[in-house]
């Protein structure tokens, strides 16, 4: 499903500890490290992506999180040319993306990647709030700025970590 405009609707999950560190998840064979997310089917809501995601890709049901938040609006990137399946049509140019903070309510242990017949993942860890930002693909790190920014505060009430100058310095004018 894609948009008018090219854009296809998706969810985003940033999933936090007790600690208030992330679970980061690195893409099945690759070296490539990413929240977990994905498409919003037709007639289903945001909330009902994240829950089907969730399960899909990280093994969780809903009794096992807290919804902390999500974003007040869609959050877009555009996929670089070289990524675009133009083949497909229509032609997806990016994707716009609901992104929900929840917090796990059990151990770790209850994280699982093969949940599911086609994990996503192979790998995940807990990393620093903001070290995202240093090691997504280019062209998701607008994206990954804006959705940890607008949510760090439901996460840290008394004030989040500082961003590392490393990646203010990226932001650009």
């Amino acid at each position: 499903m894609v948009d008018s405009d090219g854009f296809r609707p998706n969810v985003g999950i940033i999933l936090s500890n007790r600690d208030g560190h992330l679970l980061w998840a690195r893409r099945l064979g690759q070296d490539a490290w990413q929240f977990p997310q994905g498409g919003i089917q037709r007639g289903e809501t945001p909330r009902q992506a994240l829950f089907r995601e969730l399960a899909e890709e990280v093994g969780l049901g809903p009794h096992q999180v807290e919804v902390m938040g999500c974003t007040r609006g869609w959050l877009r990137y555009r996929l670089p040319p070289r990524f675009m399946r133009r083949n497909c049509r229509p032609l997806c140019r990016g994707q716009k993306q609901v992104w929900f903070l929840l917090r796990l309510l059990g151990d770790d242990s209850a994280v699982r990647l093969d949940s599911c017949d086609h994990p996503e993942f192979d790998q995940w860890r807990w990393v620093d709030y903001w070290y995202p930002l240093e090691q997504v693909v280019f062209f998701k790190r607008r994206v990954y700025e804006r959705a940890l920014s607008e949510l760090a505060p439901l996460l840290f009430p008394q004030g989040a970590p500082p961003m590392p100058a490393s990646c203010r310095r990226r932001r650009g004018p």
